[in-house]
């Protein structure tokens, strides 16, 4: 019976892909709006919106990180480490 989902290494790839090319791409056009959009805003407002955008960009892809630091469910533990 097959499980439904991302396998292991599918996850850990796409975490991979998430974390190299979406993240920075995410920083980029959230600085770009946010100084484009509101323009200077004091300090005490700006920190807490880049806060809630520093999280807000990891909870689409929570599914994907979910177990990609642990070891793999599916490998088979055959062999003994040296």
């Amino acid at each position: 019976m097959a499980k439904a989902g991302l396998s292991y290494r599918a996850r850990r790839f796409w975490a991979l892909v998430v974390l190299l090319v979406w993240m920075p791409l995410y920083i980029v056009l959230a600085v770009s709006v946010m100084s484009l959009l509101v323009g200077r805003l004091p300090a005490w407002v700006e920190v807490p919106i880049y806060v809630v955008l520093g999280v807000a960009w990891v909870l689409p892809f929570k599914f994907v990180f979910k177990g990609v630091g642990k070891e793999d469910p599916d490998a088979l533990h055959d062999e003994h480490p040296r």
